[in-house]
């Protein structure tokens, strides 16, 4: 069975670069795409930014472009976020998800299977 546990998420100020980290189990890790979602209050779930199985191609929402970066670390099944110069509105739980594929097929959703249970990350400003 997969599992995916988040941590590094807490209480930050605008501008702050915290690094969020997913252990994944229960999977050949390098052969799943994996990514990085989040979700405010009262907001749908969104794409952040994703990586290939062997983390050779990146994946970006405009709205983190230049200011996150997601890379993963094969030999320790770990995928990170680190995010620079962060905004109030970068508030959110943060969920680590396991794609379907090596690819990335979609940068939705309906593209991952497995997600984390989330941390939660709160810029104050």
């Amino acid at each position: 069975q997969v599992q995916l546990v988040e941590s590094g998420g807490g209480l930050v100020q605008t501008g702050g670069s915290p690094r969020l980290s997913c252990v994944a189990s229960g999977l050949t890790f390098s052969n799943f795409a994996m990514g990085w979602f989040r979700q405010a209050p009262g907001k749908e779930r969104e794409f952040v930014a994703a990586t290939t199985g062997s983390g050779g191609s990146t994946y970006y929402a405009a709205s983190v472009k230049g200011r996150f970066t997601i890379s993963r670390d094969n030999s320790k099944n770990t995928v990170y976020l680190q995010m620079n110069s962060l905004k109030p509105e970068d508030t959110a739980v943060y969920y680590c998800a396991k794609g379907k594929s090596v690819f990335l097929s979609h940068t939705t959703s309906s593209g991952f299977d497995s997600w984390g249970q989330g941390t939660q990350v709160t810029v104050s400003s």
